[in-house]
Order: structure tokens, then C-alpha cells, then sequence
């Protein structure tokens, strides 16, 4: 049985181990040693990377009671090697579980939530709790658990006796067997953990909640803890700076100054489609009322291509076919007539020009891949 060195001292990044048992595997050579520090997947964490002996360590996982690291290279069976483990990311993640074990108590906490699913992906950790949250509730958790950080708690690792674990108000996903491993934060969490924690909450750094989202029965978090949040956050501050110049505002205020722009464009785009409406009725009046009309034009949306079929059909005995794109992007239609049915000419249209539409009897609306020749050609034909 490996004797598991990061239990003992999550901290330790480098130890000397005698190489137990090394055989081929799916990824690259298994290897288990006498004992380790590299952490195997497990709880949610993903296993530590770094080196064996100079060889890599690509993933370590656990295996019938072992320790397995997936290394590049075999290591000589009873040799004895110098591991280092990849210690920016284990830090990493063990502020981010240990925070994530203080957003979950507080949830548990405040409002009788149990964390269901959680996950340390490669943008975000991902906690689901049975039970939905709204703004200010996110707010106080995002505040509280910071409050945490800053007041320095140890976190506690015991491995209480079974009569000693019935008394113990601790979380757990599953029923447990066996010596359980429970990891405290003192007024914040009891949980049951395998996982690698830091030692004072201090470590952890701010904690964020990035998003959440209604995912179940009850909601999924985004969330970042220590280095990664401070670097995303960053992001955003970039990005922002980089907004409030493009809108003229201040930092703090370009969500107000995004909101006045999109009410101008807004009323832009009304006065643009009031002005098209009556561009379109200008168009409609000076054409033959009699037969059919066919109609290229460009820069219109497929909103416009319909608003000008629409008004050209109007009075008109025959069809009314309005096109608009280009030979090389291909074309939107829209064909109204007043009684009429296209369904049959649709079908022919969408068979013969590359095309994809329908619509109801009267009025059809799509698009095809074919050049205006192309069209005008199969509108004579039709005629």
C-alpha cells in the first residue's frame, strides 16, 4: 500500500521514493511507488503532474488501493527516485477546494443546500447545489466566504473514530465506510474530503462567484479562488479599460453608458425602419400593378426582404418577388401574392436554385445558392 506523503504535509513538493512495480499502460508506463506526494484523482481534483526520476508524470490515478503515476518513461523496479511534483498547480487547486469547501458549508449553512455535483474544469470549478439563489443570497456567500479568508482559520484534517463520527455534523455526497477523513474550516464547513487543502484559509486568496445558472433542480456556480481569480479578474479589468475608452465613460460606469448606446441604436433603428417603410410603399407604388414583379436589391435584411415583398404584393394580381444578396453569398427571397399559393413554385424554386424556404400558402420566405442569371432565368420560365 503507497504510503500517501500528502496527507501527512500538503505542502511538500519534492520526497525520494523506491519505485515498487512499473509496467506498460494506455498512458505510457504505470508506475507505483512505495510512497508519494503526488495526489491521485479523486473528489473532484484532478491528479498532480511533475517529475519521477527525471521522467514526467503526465496524470496519477488511483488503483485498487494503489497509487498509479502515468509517467513518459519506465522507471527501473527498486530503484530509488527523487519526485517533484508540479506545485503551482496543486497550490492552485487546493485553493480552489478549499474554497469551494467554504462556499458549500455556507450554502449548507444559511439555507439547508447540500453540494450535488462539483468539478474543477480548465476555466471554471463548477459547484451544483439542490436549491436556487438569487443575487443578494450569492452576494452574502461571496462575502462571507471572503470574510473567512481574511480571518486566517486553520483548517483542521482529523479521522475521527466511528463512534466519534456519529456526533459530528459533517457533509458528505455518500454514505461512507471505513476510516473517514473530515476536513474543518472552524465556523464555516465540516466535511467529509479526500482531497488536498491549504493549511489557514488565509492561503486561499479572494473567492468569486463568476456566474450561476439554473441547472436541475437547483443552480450551478462558477466559481475561482486564489491566483486563477486574481488573474481573471485582471481579464476583466483589461477588458473594461479597453470598453470605457471605446464608450468615453469611466470604468465604473461603462455598464450605463452600454445601455445609452443601445437606446440610440434602438431609436436609430426605429427611425431607420419607419423611413424603409415608406421607402418600400414609394417603390411599390411606381410599379406596374398588373402580372408578375421580380425585385433585386442589396443591403436589405431578411426582415426587409419580407417588409418589401410584402408591400409590393399588395393590389398586384400576379406574384411578387423580392431577392437581395449577391452572386457570391447567394440570395434571401421573400414571394407574396394575394390568394395565391407558391407552395408548389417554392418547392420548385428551393429544388432548382440551391434552395432552402417555405412558408404559409400566400407568402414564402428563404434563401438560395445560385447567381441572379440563374434566377431570372427560372422566373421567366415560370412566368
Amino acid at each position: 500500500m503507497t504510503e500517501r506523503l500528502y496527507y501527512e504535509d500538503a505542502h511538500m513538493r519534492t520526497f525520494t521514493a523506491r519505485v515498487a512495480s512499473c509496467a506498460p499502460g494506455k498512458h505510457g508506463f504505470d508506475v507505483v511507488l512505495d510512497r508519494t506526494c503526488f495526489y491521485p484523482e479523486g473528489g473532484g481534483q484532478a491528479g498532480d503532474t511533475g517529475l519521477l526520476g527525471g521522467v514526467r508524470v503526465t496524470d496519477t490515478h488511483e488503483r485498487d488501493g494503489e497509487v498509479v503515476h502515468y509517467c513518459e518513461s519506465p522507471l527501473e523496479i527498486g530503484a530509488e527516485v527523487a519526485g517533484e511534483i508540479d506545485w503551482d498547480a496543486r497550490f492552485e487547486r487546493m485553493q480552489l477546494h478549499s474554497g469551494e469547501h467554504i462556499l458549500s458549508g455556507l450554502a449548507h449553512k444559511h439555507f439547508g443546500y447540500e453540494n450535488v455535483g462539483f468539478h474543477m474544469g480548465a476555466d471554471f470549478v463548477t459547484i451544483d447545489f439542490n436549491g436556487m439563489l438569487d443575487d443578494a443570497q450569492l452576494a452574502m456567500l461571496e462575502r462571507e466566504a471572503n470574510e473567512a479568508v481574511w480571518q486566517d482559520l486553520p483548517v483542521e484534517v482529523t479521522y475521527p473514530s466511528p463512534e466519534e463520527l456519529k456526533t459530528i455534523p459533517y457533509r458528505s455526497k455518500k454514505e461512507l465506510t471505513g476510516q473517514v477523513r473530515i476536513v474543518t474550516i472552524p465556523g464555516y464547513d465540516i466535511c467529509a474530503c479526500c482531497g488536498t487543502h491549504v493549511s489557514r484559509t488565509g492561503e486561499i486568496g479572494p473567492i468569486r462567484i463568476f456566474s450561476c445558472v439554473k441547472f436541475h433542480d437547483g443552480v450551478r456556480l462558477e466559481i475561482l479562488c486564489g491566483r486563477r481569480a486574481h488573474e481573471y479578474v485582471g481579464r476583466l479589468i483589461a477588458e473594461n479599460r479597453k470598453n470605457s475608452a471605446l464608450l468615453s465613460a469611466k470604468p465604473a460606469e461603462t455598464s450605463a453608458a452600454v445601455q445609452r448606446t443601445l437606446d440610440e441604436l434602438a431609436a436609430q433603428k426605429l427611425r431607420a425602419g419607419q423611413l424603409e417603410t415608406k421607402l418600400f410603399a414609394r417603390m411599390a407604388e411606381a410599379l406596374p400593378k398588373d402580372g408578375d414583379a421580380l425585385l433585386f436589391e442589396e443591403g436589405l435584411t431578411p426582415d426587409g426582404v419580407r417588409r418589401l415583398a410584402d408591400a409590393v404584393m399588395q393590389g398586384r394580381s400576379g406574384r411578387a418577388a423580392v431577392f437581395a444578396g449577391t452572386d457570391a453569398g447567394g440570395y434571401a427571397y421573400a414571394i407574396g401574392q394575394v390568394s395565391g399559393d407558391l407552395r408548389g413554385l417554392t418547392r420548385e424554386l428551393n429544388a432548382c436554385l440551391n434552395g432552402r424556404g417555405g412558408g404559409k400558402p400566400g407568402f414564402v420566405q428563404g434563401n438560395v445558392r445560385a447567381k441572379r442569371a440563374e434566377i431570372e432565368a427560372f422566373w421567366r420560365e415560370k412566368g
